[in-house]
């Protein structure tokens, strides 16, 4: 079975006790400092979904304490055509994806029945965590993109034929790195999309 016909709702996780509500500041802070960048291995393709399944898995699960950060590790793309510069992403490692964790039983075992993974990568069935200075040449300090708007958020379309209107987003499309905005045009809302380098937060 593939593992797009898998519910998410249908992975069978472990019980573990929630004994995170009960945790101190100060091991909530221990626990972050346990955890270390791992690399897991997807279907090619599939490196955002992956992100937004596993995002979505933490947060239901309250796993915040044990999975801290997914990156999917991306560089950035200048490109200057009839005086003005396109802004791209592209995967540095196509079919990987970057989490830091703490490795436990339970966090081992969502991570790798998320849809799309197909294991860790490390020596046999083991996970191996990237040393620091890995996680520098993977570029996992520099790459990830980070947004400073969301969907209902009022936005300024800074570049394109429709620069200087005004919208609303209303889909953000990571995949694509897209953004959909809905922008008042001769009466009327009429939705667009666009660049995420092409909107600014009002």
């Amino acid at each position: 079975m593939f593992f797009d016909d898998i519910p998410e709702e249908n992975i069978n996780v472990p019980e573990e006790k929630d004994e995170r509500a009960g945790f101190s500041a100060e091991e909530k802070s221990s626990l972050a400092d346990e955890a270390k960048w791992y690399v897991i291995h997807t279907y090619s393709g599939y490196e955002n979904k992956v992100k937004a399944n596993l995002e979505k898995i933490v947060e239901n699960r309250n796993m915040q304490d044990y999975i801290v950060d997914i990156v999917v590790p991306m560089e950035k793309h200048q490109e200057v055509k009839d005086g003005k510069t396109k802004i791209t992403f592209k995967k540095i490692y196509p079919g990987y994806v970057l989490v830091k964790m703490v490795m436990t039983d339970e966090s081992w075992y969502v991570v790798r029945n998320t849809r799309g993974v197909t294991g860790f990568v490390g020596p046999g069935s083991k996970p191996v965590p990237l040393s620091e200075e890995e996680m520098v040449n993977m570029g996992v300090e520099v790459v990830e993109t980070v947004l400073n708007f969301e969907v209902g958020d009022n936005v300024r379309v800074i570049s394109g034929p429709l620069e200087n209107f005004i919208g609303v987003v209303t889909e953000i499309n990571p995949e694509r790195m897209k953004v959909r905005v809905s922008v008042s045009m001769f009466g009327r809302d009429t939705p667009v999309e666009l660049d995420y380098n092409q909107v600014q937060i009002l």
